[in-house]
């Protein structure tokens, strides 16, 4: 893979792409055909980008209930790619959903022999939600920005992505089914996206929260790591993948509230069964709903992603690990909204929090020492994220430089304008940024010209780092690799800077205590 690990420069890309959109526009149809090694597909065109939705990569599922995918039958006649395909069952579903839900989504400039750099997505949600189709993951506008090729997906999820059910007479693989799924559409990528105008040997995968998740525990398995070249996660605190013995736990509970009392009663239950027992409260933490993850099954997954390093299997991937300043804000909100948090309660609500094991009076205290003049809501908001998601993040950089494995680091000091900024830079900002849509209401940053600036640097530099394993480029500083002595990190705000270890003291803080994945 070509890399620069000097500041690149774009003016020539950007220059190349003027003519680009009148071209596309003489040259494409309406409604383009692309051929797949499975058979043809017909897609659109918006605004001058070819899109292909709902792109079949795999088979039905339901055959293959909680086991390995497998590729689809071809196909004769031409294969409508025009709609999204449906999502994998899933809770508080927000569309149609099916266990045949293997498909993919293309942006592309044109389907000619330019071999772009590719973008493959992996949406959020942890390991239970979502799918490749929201509008925020909407693909033109990168490819417009970068002429590069843009992939979404969709796979298996919850419990039939990931219920761990190998000692109660399931697959070997089922407690990662749903990360074998984003194999077999990696595969896909790897055998059909020259058709689509593609580099197969430049893949990066980006993805947020569970997206970013599944991104570092595919950098952990064997069978993933040759089919993809770069990656970016974007406050994906996966350390470590569930272990067998609770993952066991949980599946167990899974089935009695399913009222299967062995494997092959599970296999064929009517889906509407498994998704309602989905919903029963998780056995281990007594929350929430079941926390289906990535397992370490000493099969599919031999290692957890960051413990007891970072593997050095995947130190030649460069990657970047991204956070937002006030991840909590998302979970919070409406406390922060209300802005009832008092020294009284403040306790109370950061142990709530927090995942660190710290008591709440002695990180309190060490707050108000720090930042005398906050309120109890903002160092509510301050020590759950310190607490809580900011040290997956920094575990992932710091095991990555021990072993000199090309990594930077970022945090999103952006604030969302919702509420007047009370709730700081939550989760999921930065997804609207990097994919260039803050146009999105769902995107939360508001359209303004300072979010529409900020998001075209964000994405100039994830699309850098697709084309070169490397995101400098000329519309941010010189991003410096992450290491244990400068803690470089790029501060991406009205005003996009370096910073070596930001928040240090919040970091020392916490850093006497481990960190424990919440759902492993």
């Amino acid at each position: 893979m070509r890399r620069n690990r000097g500041v690149i420069d774009r003016r020539a890309v950007l220059a190349g792409l003027v003519a680009t959109p009148a071209l596309v526009a003489a040259r494409t149809p309406a409604s383009p055909v692309a051929t797949t090694r499975y058979g043809r597909v017909r897609g659109t065109v918006d605004r001058d980008v070819l899109v292909f939705r709902g792109v079949r990569y795999g088979a039905d599922t339901r055959a293959r209930r909680f086991a390995h995918a497998v590729p689809p039958t071809p196909w004769n006649d031409i294969a409508d790619a025009t709609r999204y395909g449906a999502a994998s069952p899933q809770t508080k579903a927000t569309e149609a959903t099916s266990e045949d839900c293997l498909f993919l989504n293309v942006w592309t400039p044109a389907l000619d022999a330019s071999r772009r750099p590719v973008m493959v997505y992996i949406h959020g949600g942890a390991h239970a939600h979502g799918s490749g189709s929201d509008p925020l993951y909407d693909g033109g506008n990168l490819v417009r920005r970068g002429d590069v090729v843009v992939v979404t997906l969709n796979h298996r999820l919850a419990a039939l992505g990931y219920a761990y059910l190998a000692q109660l007479g399931g697959p070997a693989e089922s407690g990662n089914v749903g990360n074998l799924d984003i194999v077999l559409a990696l595969q896909w990528v790897r055998d059909n996206i020259t058709a689509f105008g593609g580099d197969p040997g430049r893949v990066m995968l980006f993805g947020q929260s569970g997206g970013g998740a599944k991104i570092v525990t595919l950098m952990a398995m064997a069978e993933a790591r040759p089919l993809f070249h770069a990656a970016a996660t974007m406050s994906g605190q996966h350390v470590t993948a569930a272990g067998p013995n609770h993952a066991t736990i949980r599946s167990r509970a899974f089935m009695a509230k399913a009222g299967a009392s062995d494997f092959p009663t599970l296999k064929v239950l009517p889906i509407n069964r498994l998704v309602e027992a989905m919903a029963t409260t998780d056995p281990i933490e007594g929350k929430g709903e079941i926390s289906f993850t990535s397992t370490l099954d000493h099969h599919v997954l031999t290692r957890h992603p960051f413990f007891p390093d970072a593997p050095r299997e995947a130190a030649h991937i460069p990657l970047i690990v991204g956070n937002t300043h006030d991840e909590t804000g998302l979970w919070i909100g409406e406390i922060l909204k209300r802005g009832d948090t008092s020294w009284e309660n403040l306790p109370a609500r950061l142990v709530r929090e927090m995942t660190k094991d710290l008591a709440p009076d002695h990180v309190i205290a060490r707050y108000r020492d720090l930042y005398p003049d906050r309120t109890p809501g903002q160092i509510l908001l301050a020590a759950s994220t310190a607490g809580r998601s900011w040290p997956g993040h920094l575990i992932q950089a710091e095991e990555r430089a021990k072993i000199g494995a090309p990594t930077w680091m970022y945090q999103l000091d952006f604030p969302s304008p919702e509420a007047g900024g009370v709730l700081g830079a939550f989760h999921t900002l930065d997804i609207g940024l990097v994919f260039d849509n803050t146009q999105q209401p769902s995107a939360r940053t508001g359209d303004g010209p300072e979010a529409r600036r900020l998001a075209g640097r964000m994405a100039d530099a994830f699309i850098a780092m697709a084309r070169t394993g490397d995101p400098n480029c000329a519309s941010v500083p010189i991003w410096r690799h992450y290491d244990l002595v400068r803690r470089s990190t790029m501060i991406f705000d009205r005003a996009v800077r370096m910073e070596d270890d930001p928040r240090r003291e919040e970091r020392l803080l916490f850093a006497v205590a481990p960190y424990i994945k919440p759902g492993g």
